[in-house]
């Protein structure tokens, strides 16, 4: 206990001493990042972009799939329900935030494609059953069609990842600038007291605070946002399943 108090009482005179008019140092955030560096404000105002951009991107895409689950829930009701593609092609339109809805017209327009090929016959000679001549032409429409969809969901979501991954050495950036202030600081001043040193080091910790702001919620919803991806990409090949199966039992 005697040597914490010699302790506190040296830091006082030291304090005393190295400035005994000085004002005291800004002790809110707010003050700290007015009396900053320009550097250290420059680093700042990019993080806050960062941060306000990927805030962005997770509201639009969670109202993105939110709205792509609710219309695949109403499209695959219509596609099971109904006897005919044609009439799971009359509601595409008003569902196509779904991703099954490009699927379906890519697999449906192939299949149009084959079938009135097929349908095509010689004068005097009885039209025959229109038949698939390739199934596997089929499934590679589909295929294509599930990557464009699969890009769609996936669209602005690596930004978060850039984020989550930049953002921290960003405000380790801007640490380093406000502790070499501290030390240009202390040269200056020709005294080690806290008066001296804490408003370099708190601008410090400022932004890399800042920076865990920015990259903490972005490798949270990256990784939420991804796992919606994957579940709808999963989906995408059930349902390419389920058409290829049915135009295989009707048409071939």
């Amino acid at each position: 206990m005697l040597a914490l108090g010699t302790l506190a009482a040296a830091i006082a005179q030291g304090t005393a001493a190295g400035s005994p008019e000085a004002a005291p140092p800004p002790s809110d955030i707010l003050s700290l990042i007015w009396h900053a560096s320009l550097i250290v404000k420059l680093v700042l105002v990019t993080l806050l972009i960062f941060s306000a951009v990927s805030w962005g991107i997770i509201a639009y895409k969670k109202v993105q799939f939110q709205k792509a689950a609710r219309q695949t829930s109403s499209f695959l009701d219509v596609f099971r329900r109904s006897s005919r593609f044609s009439e799971v092609q009359a509601v595409c339109g008003s569902l196509a935030a779904s991703p099954l809805v490009g699927l379906f017209q890519a697999g449906y327009t192939e299949l149009n494609a084959q079938l009135r090929g097929a349908g095509e016959s010689k004068p005097g000679v009885p039209a025959s059953r229109p038949t698939l001549r390739s199934l596997e032409a089929v499934d590679r429409a589909l295929l294509r069609a599930s990557t464009t969809e699969v890009a769609k969901l996936e669209h602005r979501v690596p930004f978060l990842a850039t984020t989550a991954s930049i953002t921290p050495y960003i405000g380790l950036f801007g640490t380093v600038l406000g502790i070499m202030r501290a030390f240009q600081d202390i040269a200056g001043a020709g005294a080690t007291s806290l008066g001296v040193v804490a408003p370099g080091i708190a601008e410090a910790l400022v932004t890399t605070a800042a920076g865990l702001f920015a990259a903490i919620p972005a490798v949270y919803f990256y990784n939420d946002l991804t796992s919606h991806v994957k579940a709808s990409a999963n989906d995408m090949e059930d349902f390419s399943m389920e058409f290829l199966t049915i135009a295989e039992r009707n048409f071939t």
